[in-house]
Formats: structure tokens, sequence, C-alpha cells
């Protein structure tokens, strides 16, 4: 984090070091949780005085944007997941037509973000993907469930951020926060399905093939396929689970009946 805060060029009062780190916040370089340097080291970098850095550090506090831990430094506070608070979160985890909504959602949103990130991600860009991408293949091969879990997030969040679109960055994260939450649980189902782990990551590569390709229109419709191949498994998924929760009740209850009854037809 040493290379993202710039020296101040002019008056160096409180109002210019505020603005920089508000912009960091939006642009999504800081995100929730990262810790600032410390004081001096702060001040020299965007040298300025240690009174000037305080005042703008309380006014961020003030606003929300920044939270500081007795002894643990300062903090970018967590502003995202402020868009789904917990009484939301919690009714959409309990009806059935949230994860399909949300599902539709995201395939629309990460369509565009996908298109957006084709037109506009910097070589910088492609570099992150690219390192996101050899994660992903090490966890398929090492066959890390919780790994692959986690890459697939941050992989989509990279897809977003390659859009640079401000909007989109920050309502795709508070999608993605659902997901790291456990809000859907059942998204864990599709990795289930015969043949699912395969896909998905063929389909990421899709996606990532055509950011590096600059081909907008390639890298949308990957992303909305994507998205629809999740749904569907999910159904798939939900309903194999349920047959076998039904076949699991008939074969205790026979048995426990001891299977007295003849079957129909039987001679």
């Amino acid at each position: 984090m040493s290379d993202i805060f710039s020296r101040i060029e002019h008056s160096r009062t409180a109002d210019e070091v505020v603005q920089q780190i508000e912009s960091l916040i939006l642009e999504g370089v800081l995100r929730t949780g990262d810790r600032l340097p410390g004081e001096r080291e702060l001040a020299r970098q965007f040298d300025v005085s240690r009174p000037i850095l305080r005042d703008a550090l309380k006014a961020l506090e003030g606003r929300g944007l920044l939270t500081t831990k007795a002894g643990g430094g300062t903090h970018v506070a967590d502003i995202i997941g402020q868009l789904f608070a917990k009484p939301v979160a919690d009714l959409i985890s309990m009806h059935r037509k949230a994860v399909t909504d949300y599902l539709e959602y995201r395939r629309e949103i990460e369509g565009i973000a996908a298109e957006y990130a084709a037109r506009r991600a910097t070589p910088e860009d492609l570099a992150l993907l690219d390192r996101i991408m050899a994660r992903m293949d090490q966890a398929d091969r090492t066959g890390d469930f919780d790994d692959e879990a986690e890459i697939d997030v941050e992989f989509h969040q990279a897809i977003c951020e390659c859009a640079h679109n401000i909007l989109l960055l920050h309502t795709l994260r508070s999608c993605y926060r659902l997901l790291s939450e456990g809000v859907f649980q059942n998204r864990l189902l599709v990795f289930t399905v015969p043949g699912a782990r395969e896909a998905l990551l063929a389909q990421h590569r899709a996606i990532h093939a055509a950011v590096k390709a600059g081909d907008p229109a390639g890298a949308r419709q990957a992303a909305m396929d994507h998205i629809t191949y999740v749904e569907r498994s999910m159904a798939e998924a939900e309903r194999s689970g349920d047959w076998q929760r039904v076949s699991r009740l008939r074969l205790r209850q026979r048995s426990e009946a001891g299977d007295t009854e003849p079957a129909r037809g039987r001679t």
C-alpha cells in the first residue's frame, strides 16, 4: 500500500488529503478492512504535517469511511456491507425467490461488467486476472473445495474492477458479500453436480479469454452463460438432494416396518 498515496502538491490542506483517500475508497483501491500506513509514514507520503493528516483522518472517521482500533491502527470501514443491512440479508436468505432474483440480477449486471472489462481493462488489470486464473487452476488441480469457492468470488470481483465503473463495482461487491457471508448456502450445491467443477473452470477461462482478447460481446455472453449454468445446476442439485432425502426416508420407514407388506403385483 506504500505507493498508492500521492504527494499533496498545492495548499497541503486536510481537504486535499480527504479527497484523495475518498477517491481511493470510491475507486475500490482501498477496500473494507485495509489498514492505512502509520501516521508518520502516511504524513510523509502525502508530504503534509501530522496535524493536517490527523484532521483529515478525523473527518473521514466522522463520516464513517475510516475506523480506528485501539492499538490496531486506522482501517477502511465496512461501508459496502451496509448496502445489504443484516435484516435484509436475513430476509433474502429465507426466501427461495430471492435466490432466483439474485441470479437473474447477477446474470445481467455481470454481463455488462464483463463487456466493459473487455473494453477497458488495463495491462495491470489483465496481469491481476492472470494471477487469479493461475490460482484457480491450482485449486482445481489440488481439489481444494474451499479455495475454489473463495477464488470464484475473487475472480468475479476482479472482472468488475476491470470494468472501471464505480456503481458496478460497489453494487456487485455487495452482491458478492452475500456469497462470502453464506447468505446463499445452497450455492455450494453447484459443486456437487457431476462435471460441475470442470464446467465452472471452463466458463471462468472463457470469460478471462474474452476480456484479454478485448472481445466485449464474447465477454458479455460468456459471463451470462456462466450464471445461467450456475442457476440450472443449483436447481438440479436441489432436486437431486430432495430425491435422496425422500429415498432415505422411504428406506428407513420400510426397514423399520420390516417390509411386511407384499409388493403390488407380487405372486
